[in-house]
């Protein structure tokens, strides 16, 4: 037992008085003659000795109320632990990413953890408070109580590592200070094991909060499964985690006008397809009903009509099969010889094609150099004759290694890189065993030339892309290779031609990076803006000479489809949706892991961290003995006698 005042013990030592006082009381008795009867004589002694008995138990009791007075207010107590006297730190990371949507017991997930923290941290206790999306050092409960009520899920989630390191981080360098790590979540599992390095400074203390039902139904994804002149086929995934669905109703909208259904019947996952209008605007929302999370029941997708790519071919050699390629009805392929080439037009490109040209004159290295500057693509496809130090003059400009002598050889093109992003969707397999193209004749770069696209049995490249710079080693007519006719030309220069502008895709996901280009032109100190005149935000955005790039990331913080606008003009419907990776409701058993503390409640979490630091106060039982002994001292002084 210690005492919170121990000077006031000093008083104990006034318990002397009343024994003194006690002391002098005692009197002699004084003789007074009379009969001798034996009667009279044993009353006596009967009468001095019960005088002396109270006497001596109304000394004990006031002795006893005095002390227990003196104990009272010196306040002592029992610590619980070790670390009573050890000032504490404490930080909180509370999950509210899209999963704590999920109900519990006492309302969501998130709603709950909210709620018990306020309940069951003291308001005025300094506290450090985080989330997935926002950051609060040094605070207290009662100056985050207003933000806490107001709290709402986050599309993005950190890693319970990147957690962990954060609250690690928000201690002190105080080595004498016990610190206290919470982590509140449901720790859904995402692909990864959940790995914590024990660090004997830190009291980690994981609060996994767990939901009524682990069923969910959510749209998960769309795409474009086929298109023909009239119609688009638009195929929509449907994801169950949960018991068999029946009947589900999965509703289409064009802006808010409800435009098709259909009804939906699985126990995994399942697709269903809409037939829409082909090169019409469309400003589409697919929608479902499910009692699981509700973040995920629904997508916004958005069809715009076909932008036509511009297309510049310069030629010394035939280019009727880039014709077949780069056909109207998506690109506007425009072909000059290069004698009679228009230097005008060239800005206002998005991709030129260098079709075996022998020597390329100073002049066109120039402005080629000032088109891939500004955003456009060039593709050079070499002359079986050219002038090496032409090419060469254009590939310094770029950093690149330049061309030898041309190799005389017969090499076919074996090596074909399924992951590049002109091939990514091109084979539904890697292909084996396949008709290899083959050239009679190849440049050799003379070291390193950017990324291979395909290579030589040799390993050596034949397609190379160094940034927006695509160049092929070998000429591609009929005398000197086969390419024409493979199958691998139409994808790869397809490929390019599209990815030189890149063209809307029907959603965007919040919270990656996406880069979208908007055709326009914009004037000097002109600024592209996304969302309407009342809620606008600006990106990061690129200027080119015929299309801006813009790049977003967190922005915007919620789904729906979203403006660009140029000043008052609108230029462009994007949307955007939430990443469906929370969709899954599947989770980490931590409690299997021996090494960590886990508890299911927040509140439990609190008071476990309350009591390594609390006492037990006993000034209260002090006082209620002081009351006790008075009472028994009123009770001696009536009744004994």
């Amino acid at each position: 037992m210690q005492f919170k005042h121990p000077e006031l013990l000093y008083a104990l030592l006034l318990l002397i008085i009343p024994i003194i006082v006690h002391l002098f009381q005692l009197r002699r008795f004084k003789k007074v003659e009379f009969t001798n009867v034996q009667f009279l004589k044993n009353i006596t002694l009967q009468t001095r000795k019960s005088s002396q008995l109270k006497k001596w138990l109304t000394l004990l009791t006031r002795l006893l109320l005095l002390a227990c007075a003196i104990i009272a207010f010196a306040q002592p107590y029992i610590s619980k632990s070790s670390s009573y006297k050890t000032k504490s730190e404490t930080v909180i990371y509370l999950d509210n990413s899209f999963s704590m949507q999920a109900k519990g017991s006492n309302g969501t997930l998130l709603n709950s953890a909210i709620q018990d923290i306020i309940e069951h941290i003291d308001e005025n206790e300094k506290i450090t408070f985080f989330t997935n999306n926002s950051y609060k050092p040094n605070t207290t409960v009662k100056a985050l109580k207003n933000e806490l009520i107001q709290l709402s899920n986050s599309p993005n989630q950190i890693t319970y590592d990147a957690a962990l390191l954060k609250g690690k981080n928000a201690f002190s360098k105080d080595k004498s200070t016990l610190k206290n790590l919470v982590l509140i979540s449901d720790f859904q599992q995402h692909n990864n094991a959940f790995n914590t390095v024990t660090d004997s400074s830190i009291q980690l203390k994981l609060v996994q909060l767990k939901p009524v039902n682990n069923y969910n139904v959510a749209i998960d994804s769309a795409y474009i499964s086929k298109t023909n002149a009239e119609n688009i086929e638009l195929s929509v995934t449907i994801k169950n985690s949960g018991n068999p669905i029946d009947n589900l109703p999965v509703s289409l909208y064009n802006d808010d006008n409800l435009v098709a259904k259909s009804s939906v019947s699985s126990t995994e996952n399942v697709s269903v397809v809409f037939t829409l209008p082909f090169n019409q605007m469309f400003n589409g929302k697919l929608s479902i009903e499910d009692a699981g999370l509700t973040y995920d029941n629904t997508l916004f997708f958005n069809l715009d009509k076909s932008e036509t790519i511009k297309v510049l071919s310069i030629n010394e050699a035939d280019d009727t099969f880039l014709k077949k390629i780069y056909t109207d009805d998506e690109f506007s392929y425009t072909s000059y010889k290069l004698n009679e080439l228009d230097y005008n037009i060239i800005s206002s490109q998005n991709l030129i094609v260098l079709n075996e040209i022998k020597n390329i004159p100073n002049s066109l290295t120039t402005a080629l150099k000032a088109f891939t500057d500004d955003g456009g693509t060039l593709l050079i496809i070499p002359s079986g004759n050219s002038e090496l130090s032409s090419y060469n003059q254009l590939f310094r400009n770029y950093n690149i290694s330049t061309f030898n002598a041309t190799t005389p050889e017969e090499k076919k093109i074996t090596s074909i890189q399924f992951s590049h992003p002109l091939l990514t969707n091109v084979f539904d397999k890697k292909i084996s065993n396949f008709q290899y193209p083959k050239t009679n004749k190849r440049y050799v770069f003379s070291g390193p030339s950017g990324a291979s696209v395909l290579n030589f049995e040799d390993s050596t490249p034949f397609l190379t892309q160094n940034e927006n710079l695509y160049t092929f080693t070998a000429a591609l007519n009929e005398d000197n290779s086969n390419f024409k006719n493979s199958p691998l030309i139409v994808p790869v220069l397809y490929n390019i031609g599209k990815q030189s502008l890149k063209l809307s895709q029907l959603y965007y996901t919040i919270g990656k990076e996406n880069k979208i280009d908007i055709n326009t032109k914009l004037q000097q100190d002109d600024i592209l803006k996304l969302g309407n005149e009342n809620n606008a935000s600006i990106p990061l955005q690129q200027t080119f000479t015929n299309k801006v790039e813009l790049i977003t990331n967190e922005y915007p913080e919620k789904a729906g489809i979203i403006p660009v606008m140029n000043k008052n003009e609108v230029l462009k419907q994007l949307s955007f949706n939430y990443n469906r990776t929370e969709s899954d409701l599947y989770y980490h058993d931590l409690e299997s892991i021996e090494s960590l503390n886990v508890t299911k409640s927040v509140a439990s979490a609190i008071n476990d961290i309350k009591s390594a630091t609390n006492v037990n106060e006993l000034w209260k039982w002090f006082v209620i003995f002081a009351l006790a002994f008075l009472i028994i001292e009123m009770l001696i002084l009536k009744y004994f006698k």
